[in-house]
């Protein structure tokens, strides 16, 4: 009896290391699969630069910084770039300060015009830079202050890409990374048939941060892998 009571002790702290093990396995694997979608999005995103020409239109929804509003103008297309966050605009229109081929809107996008309120991550006023990557018009996301926000300019994007194509033609590349809002916008882009115009879309999707809307982005990423290739409408992006 005592050699099993002198055993307890030591079997508790194999499985204690065990599922230490485990946990640490589990996170080592969610990185490795974050990692290796990030590289696949740069991949996608080196092919794009390298077909865009210069009279091509580009589209940034939710240009934040810039980064990628750099790459896309150096190819020498029209770069049409939307940030809402009056910290990231502001730094957006230093970045690009006589960028002849480059036009900023501080305006956020969505389904209907008019003014919103866009709130910040929690950390905004410890780290606006990175904080500024996670403002949204989207109540419930994690990480969200909703009790703070400010009204930002909204304007109805659907309506905006009708009016590009048929004043301009069809639109060579969009980028999407607008925190959550997308969704809705994905949803009514499809329903306008507007990807048709669209040589290639990227979009980031959300579904980590809005659980309750899981089911919505699920439906939404079957109905569009049944209508389009991944390299026509891309909802992994970064």
């Amino acid at each position: 009896m005592s050699g099993d009571q002198d055993r307890r002790p030591d079997e508790a702290a194999d499985a204690a290391r065990v599922d230490a093990l485990e946990a640490r396995l589990v996170k080592l694997r969610r990185r490795e699969k974050r990692n290796l979608r990030h590289a696949r999005a740069h991949g996608f995103l080196d092919g794009v630069l390298a077909l865009l020409r210069p009279g091509d239109i580009a589209i940034d929804c939710g240009a934040n910084l810039g980064e990628v509003t750099t790459l896309l103008a150096d190819t020498g297309a029209e770069v049409i770039a939307f940030e809402p966050d009056p910290y990231a605009f502001a730094r957006l229109g230093a970045r690009f300060a006589g960028g002849a081929n480059v036009t900023l809107h501080q305006k956020a996008v969505s389904t209907g015009a008019g003014r919103v309120r866009l709130m910040r991550a929690a950390n905004f006023d410890d780290n606006p830079k990175g904080g500024s990557v996670k403002s949204t018009l989207l109540a419930g996301g994690r990480g969200i202050s909703e009790s703070d926000g400010i009204e930002v300019e909204v304007i109805d994007f659907v309506a905006f890409l009708r009016d590009l194509v048929a004043d301009r033609g069809p639109v060579a590349f969009l980028k999407m990374d607008i925190e959550g809002a997308e969704l809705d916008l994905l949803e009514a882009m499809d329903a306008g048939g507007l990807f048709a115009d669209i040589r290639c879309t990227v979009a980031e999707t959300h579904e980590n941060k809005f659980k309750d809307l899981r089911p919505r982005y699920r439906a939404l990423r079957e109905a569009l892998g049944r209508k389009y290739t991944a390299r026509h409408v891309n909802l992994d992006w970064i």
